[in-house]
């Protein structure tokens, strides 16, 4: 089976589908989204776009739209202000894999992460989160400062 013209994540047989990295690039360039989430779409060999969120919608918008039983990627754009009182933004991208979640699924986003990752230009911060707490607002917030 071939997986060209599959994204950059061909070697690892899990691609990124073309609307993957458009919705990526408008949270990014053109601030459309406040969050984008993304899934594994298993049958399509594919990273693909689960939802995303508006300019207004909040981090608890954000954090209830993820899985408590299932992992997934996220990107986050963290608007914020320094104490020098100039407006930042930092997007991050988060790995959530919740401990409850499968084995195989856990397994499958580890394997895939890294490519998918590398592909989105622009992210300033990582977190990998099993747990909510890991990936609390103040976890953004020390980080981004």
């Amino acid at each position: 089976m071939s997986y060209r013209g599959r994204g950059t994540n061909a070697s690892s047989g899990m691609g990124v589908a073309e609307q993957s990295m458009t919705t990526y690039l408008e949270l990014q360039r053109k601030k459309v989204h406040r969050y984008v989430i993304f899934k594994i779409d298993e049958k399509k060999k594919e990273v693909v776009v689960e939802k995303t969120g508006g300019p207004a919608e909040s981090y608890d918008d954000f954090t209830a739209s993820l899985p408590e039983n299932d992992c997934r990627y996220a990107v986050y754009d963290y608007d914020f202000v320094t104490s020098e009182n100039c407006q930042k933004s930092k997007i991050f991208f988060i790995a959530w894999s919740p401990a409850v979640s499968r084995i195989r699924a856990k397994m499958l986003y580890a394997t895939s992460k890294d490519r998918f990752r590398r592909g989105l230009e622009g992210i300033h911060y990582e977190i990998q989160a099993t747990d909510p707490t890991e990936m609390d607002l103040e976890v953004l917030k020390d980080r981004a400062n």
